[in-house]
């Protein structure tokens, strides 16, 4: 296996590597059909094996403090995708894009990483055993159906809503979930580099 910086040919296997991890994921549904650009700089890498794309990793990162990451001080950068293909799952090849994506990081100064996800556990548990720290979430809400139809209108005539996705910031989130039957929870991991 080799880990490299992500080049514009890779997009096809990039997508693929990335919408095939997420299936088992709460972000399911969170389906991209090419892959983002940054508007900052981004250390942008890919695992290849055989080669097709594997995994990968991007963090977009600040050259001015608070332009990307939403916590802490300093300069960060932002992990807005990692992802490894199912079929790699479970022999560290996440672990090996962080540490190189990390170890990039560090000769740019940055001072952390930050990442936002779903309330898997298993992503969860991924995060925190590559010590990184929980510093704040926030409810993700889909509403559609009945759901919907209690719960938002449009003031816009002959406009109507089908589905909802909306973020919920507020401090009654048992009441959230137990009202509507698609809530995940997202949470800021954070972690520091030295």
């Amino acid at each position: 296996m080799e880990i490299r910086d992500y080049q514009v040919d890779d997009e096809i296997g990039w997508v693929r590597c990335r919408v095939l991890s997420f299936l088992d994921t709460a972000y399911f549904d969170n389906v991209l059909q090419k892959k983002e650009t940054y508007a900052q700089p981004a250390i942008e890498l890919v695992a290849i094996e055989n080669e097709q794309i594997i995994g990968l990793i991007d963090i977009e990162y600040e050259v001015q403090p608070q332009t990307v990451c939403s916590q802490g001080e300093g300069l960060g950068g932002m992990i807005w995708h990692i992802a490894v293909h199912p079929d790699y799952q479970r022999k560290g090849i996440g672990h090996l894009l962080l540490q190189e994506a990390e170890k990039r990081a560090k000769e740019k100064k940055l001072n952390r990483l930050e990442a936002w996800t779903r309330d898997d556990q298993w992503v969860n548990n991924w995060y925190i055993s590559n010590q990184f720290s929980i510093v704040n979430s926030y409810l993700q809400v889909f509403i559609d159906g009945e759901e919907l139809k209690q719960s938002v209108t449009s003031e816009i005539p002959e406009l109507y809503p089908i589905q909802v996705f909306a973020h919920y910031v507020g401090k009654e989130q048992e009441k959230m979930k137990e009202r509507f039957t698609r809530v995940h929870e997202c949470f800021c991991f954070e972690k520091k580099l030295m």
